[in-house]
């Protein structure tokens, strides 16, 4: 932990992992509160999800961590929720007793172990760019995900924008004011825990704007892009969660950008 009350994360593994590998990183994760998330990024993920699919629907999770977003959708839309992961360690997390979630899978070498062509009727995927280092990490999950969705097939994705630096959000903290970064670049993002601490993490920046070109080369059309306001949530989040706070920082620069696009 250092001087300010911030703990470090786990130091990245030999293979390069992220902040959030191995056990204890699986763990930390999972402690993560995220009410930024809650208020502008999961519920209009599931929003444009539930425009696309019908209840018993298969929808992939990939990047499902712990499993508390898949859980959820499977909750919220009805759908059989598939939940894969890098990490055999989140998946140990995600596979709770109570979890809603349908199964899960391990995603090895760049593909889904199990997980057949086409098997999907939509996927979704939350903050998994910000781990990957390079164009070439991000296409690969891009090709992964369209293998897995026939023609015509939503993916919704969720990402932090990292131009949105130096601002207090609810439970996050963005690299520093005025930075700009180029892809892959890194960028550190603090997260506000449920004990009330801060976890400082080792992203990689992917600006919004590249991610409809990558997503034209991997195989996807028709990209939509949408940054959920504070006014837009009120609607569609938790009314408990929007009337917790002022939400100040998310009002002046809304920093969660859901990005749809579907399979060619």
């Amino acid at each position: 932990m250092s001087d300010d009350g911030t703990r470090r994360p786990p130091a990245a593994g030999p293979t390069g992992g992220t902040a959030w590998s191995g056990s204890e990183g699986a763990r930390a994760f999972a402690a993560v509160e995220a009410a930024t998330d809650w208020l502008l990024g999961y519920p209009f993920v599931l929003r444009a999800l539930s425009r696309r699919i019908r209840p018993g629907a298969v929808l992939v999770d990939y990047g499902c961590g712990p499993g508390t977003v898949a859980d959820h959708a499977a909750r919220v839309l009805g759908a059989r929720v598939i939940g894969v992961d890098t990490s055999p360690e989140m998946l140990a997390l995600a596979r709770a007793p109570e979890t809603a979630v349908a199964e899960f899978h391990l995603v090895e070498d760049g593909r889904t172990v199990g997980l057949a062509d086409g098997c999907a009727d939509a996927v979704m995927c939350s903050h998994v760019l910000a781990s990957l280092p390079d164009e070439e990490a991000v296409l690969s999950v891009f090709t992964e995900v369209r293998r897995l969705l026939r023609p015509g097939d939503p993916f919704v994705l969720l990402s932090t924008d990292p131009d949105c630096g130096g601002r207090a959000y609810a439970s996050l903290r963005i690299g520093g004011p005025g930075t700009a970064h180029a892809p892959g670049d890194p960028l550190t993002v603090r997260l506000l825990r449920t004990d009330g601490s801060w976890q400082e993490v080792r992203n990689h920046a992917w600006p919004v704007t590249l991610l409809p070109a990558l997503l034209e080369r991997a195989g996807f059309r028709d990209v939509v892009q949408e940054r959920p306001t504070v006014e837009e949530a009120q609607d569609v989040a938790d009314p408990d969660l929007a009337g917790s706070r002022p939400w100040t920082a998310e009002r002046e620069r809304p920093p969660l950008v859901v990005t749809t696009s579907l399979a060619a």
